[in-house]
Order: structure tokens, then C-alpha cells, then sequence
């Protein structure tokens, strides 16, 4: 019993994270993903918080290699989003 409802509190703390998850900037869309011109849609469930804006990635390793270098990767994905978006 004890199981089921450890597996319970995880399910439900997993749907709240989705349903709280964050809106980012560019529409959702990966920030990694845009510095090489890609459109990866996301659920901004893996985040960071850049000046007063969130911005969404499609994975932790995704996060993880922006993060390095957080200044030259969002001038980078900035500038190819603009290009998409034309």
C-alpha cells in the first residue's frame, strides 16, 4: 500500500510540473535548438531564467550546453529566430 501511494504523490507531482510548467520566450521553442536555426517546439518544462525572462529547452542536456555560454548561445538563437519567424 505503502508503493501505490509513493507512485501516487510521484504521478501527481509530475502532471503539476507539467501543468505549471513555464511559458518562454520564442514561442516554446528549444533555445538550443534555435542557436543552430532548428524550431524544437517544448513544453518549457525544463527552464532557466535569463534577466526577467524564461527560456525552455528540450531537455536537461539541452540546458546544460546553452548554460556554458548563456550570453553567445541567446545572441545566436535570437538571431536565427528572427530568421525563422520571417
Amino acid at each position: 500500500m505503502k508503493s501505490v501511494k509513493t507512485l501516487l504523490v510521484a504521478g501527481l507531482c509530475a502532471i503539476s510540473a507539467l501543468a505549471f510548467a513555464a511559458q518562454g520566450e520564442f514561442g516554446d521553442v528549444c533555445n538550443l535548438g534555435l542557436t543552430i536555426g532548428k524550431e524544437v517546439k517544448t513544453d518549457c518544462s525544463v527552464s532557466d531564467v535569463i534577466g526577467a525572462k524564461t527560456y525552455c529547452f528540450s531537455s536537461i542536456d539541452a540546458k546544460r550546453k546553452f548554460m556554458k555560454d548563456p550570453t553567445a548561445m541567446l545572441a545566436k538563437a535570437e538571431e536565427n529566430f528572427m530568421k525563422i519567424k520571417k
